[in-house]
């Protein structure tokens, strides 16, 4: 071989390194990424429980459509509570960073959440109960970071399946109803589902509180 050639390879090596160095540089490899994550409630008369977001891994998920839903979401479904949630998240070496929001987010209202990252941890999750319903949770679940600029996703509602949508305040919480937020010895549908929104078979207006479609507006940007 010789040294024209040789010369040649070290600096094409050279040159590979250093495209190498500046991609990992500009997508966040080692240090701090920074998101807002900005919640528009888009429904009519719905309302959101405060929301649990997660950065983690693509393995980790918050829920599977067709299978029974964990404790920790039938929690914040049936009630609002995130706290088995976020335990279950601080004890996961997948997840790099746990953030909440504070409050009721009404109809027509934005909430945004600021969250930290870096690269291996390139996916978010998030969650929130729907009021008024006996077990509706909106959720996004593993969607990928955008590496720059901003990603928008239009959230759907889900239906945990641990309470039977009977549509009666007395096992609805929240301001409107003021109901006992857990129906122990309710076990609902027994997965989870696409919600199908207020019907007014129980306490509850359709013409008030039904959904069709998506029920959010969320915009992930990098800061």
């Amino acid at each position: 071989m010789n040294n024209k050639l040789i010369n040649y390879l070290v600096m094409s090596c050279i040159g590979l390194l250093l495209a190498m160095q500046t991609s990992a540089s500009e997508y966040g490899w080692g240090k701090p990424l920074t998101y807002k994550v900005s919640i528009t409630n888009i429904t009519k008369n719905v309302a959101f429980t405060p929301f649990i977001v997660a950065t983690h891994k693509s393995n980790l998920h918050f829920f599977e459509l067709g299978q029974t839903a964990s404790q920790a979401i039938a929690d914040i479904a049936e009630g609002g509570n995130t706290a088995a949630l976020a335990e279950m998240l601080s004890e996961s070496s997948d997840v790099k960073n746990i953030a909440n929001s504070s409050g009721l987010l009404p109809a027509g209202e934005t909430v945004e959440i600021i969250i930290e990252t870096n690269i291996a941890y390139r996916y978010l999750s998030l969650a929130a109960m729907l009021l008024p319903t006996n077990d509706s949770f909106i959720a996004l679940d593993a969607v990928a970071l955008p590496k720059f600029a901003s990603r928008t996703y239009f959230a759907h509602a889900y239906d945990a399946g641990s309470e039977t949508n009977d549509e009666s305040c007395v096992s609805i919480p929240g301001p409107l109803c003021g109901g006992e937020p857990f129906s122990p010895n309710d076990d609902g549908e027994g997965f989870v589902h696409i919600a199908s929104g207020i019907s007014g078979e129980g306490d509850l207006s359709a013409a008030l509180y039904d959904w069709r479609g998506p029920v959010a507006k969320i915009v992930i940007e990098r800061m």
